[in-house]
């Protein structure tokens, strides 16, 4: 590591690995030492495309870093991430952050013992809107989310929730600046071993409400949260890239004095009126993944915090397997008391 270059080791250059070199080979304070993966064809041809050295093993890549970019299958975060915070090296890990909540609760106490630093890859904190909603202070009574992916098989050696919900968890709880208290949660396998749809309702002590459903089985696509507040709605559109403000003028919220903002009308409101105003927010200046990734290295080099950290990695992680928990109980509930049976389809009848 020098004064201005982190030097960077990729580990597990597939779909996504391939991105994270990719993105690092255009960041300026990063330096792409090298890559490993278990297929060494796989490595060899990534390494050969961005011009970085494919290596022998993981021992030999520590050698040449002072920081990896871990972006192997979930099981595997766990052994490749202490193997490397042991030896001093910072990392980030892809989301989720290990396989379970012991694992991670390892990883985060290695970490501070050894004065490394870990960033996890919950990606969505990077989308432009949500970037975009930074002027607002967000203090939310309800909110609702939806992710709705086509069924890809990449991903499912995780439950849904593990594989997109955690993304919703994550970005709630930066949002909700207060404990979980209570959970209820339900899913089901329809074409995979583990859940492919799931919805929970988080309910948090300060009163905050969520509801949020994943599933990797819909026919479209759809990334959306939605936050509501007293005199104001806010809508984040991940998969567009925007949000949409619509709030009652005041001191709660004012966007209008930036310029942002434009009028509905006004409304009755007890004795008074209240304008309504809008806003759409944006930011399209930004890569999420390379302005994670950059983050990080500034991190490491600057000596400052991570933007998602191990411990908030954690912490997804943690609400996850209670959903997963409360998932699993529900499921079983079901198959004792379920008298359903599988639909059976029948021709029409010829007439």
């Amino acid at each position: 590591m020098t004064a201005n270059k982190l030097n960077i080791g990729v580990i597990g250059v597939g779909y996504l690995g391939r991105l994270h070199v990719q993105q690092l080979n255009t960041i300026p304070v990063a330096n792409v030492v090298g890559i490993y993966d278990i297929d060494s064809k796989r490595a060899k041809a990534v390494g050969k495309e961005f011009g970085v050295k494919p290596f022998a093993s993981v021992e030999r890549l520590l050698e040449k870093s002072d920081a990896l970019s871990i972006v192997t299958p979930t099981r595997t975060h766990f052994e490749y991430a202490l193997q490397a915070i042991r030896k001093g090296k910072h990392v980030f890990i892809e989301k989720p952050m290990t396989s379970t909540v012991e694992e991670a609760e390892e990883l985060v106490q290695e970490a501070r013992q050894r004065g490394v630093k870990i960033q996890v890859g919950h990606i969505e904190r990077f989308n432009g809107a949500v970037l975009a909603l930074e002027p607002l202070e967000i203090n939310p009574l309800f909110i609702e989310s939806h992710r709705l992916a086509n069924f890809n098989p990449r991903g499912t050696d995780v439950a849904v929730v593990l594989d997109l919900m955690i993304h919703d968890i994550d970005l709630i709880l930066s949002f909700v600046k207060s404990p979980v208290k209570e959970i209820h949660a339900s899913g089901v396998q329809v074409i995979s071993d583990t859940p492919d749809i799931a919805n929970c309702r988080l309910m948090f002590e300060n009163g905050c409400v969520a509801n949020v459903t994943a599933s990797r089985i819909s026919a479209r696509k759809m990334r959306k949260m939605r936050f509501f507040e007293p005199e104001a709605y806010i809508s984040v559109d991940f998969l567009e890239g925007f949000s949409e403000v619509y709030y009652l003028a005041g001191e709660t919220i004012n966007l209008q004095e930036a310029g942002f903002a434009f009028s509905l009308g006004e409304i009755e409101k007890s004795a008074h009126k209240r304008e309504i105003r809008y806003a759409r927010l944006e930011r399209r200046d930004v890569n999420p993944l390379q302005y994670e990734l950059e983050q990080f290295c500034r991190a490491v080099l600057e000596d400052r915090t991570p933007a998602v950290t191990g411990e908030d990695g954690l912490r997804a992680l943690r609400i996850a397997n209670a959903i997963m928990q409360k998932i699993d109980e529900h499921t079983a509930y079901v198959q004792t008391h379920w008298q359903g049976k599988p639909a059976r389809f029948k021709p029409d009848s010829p007439t």
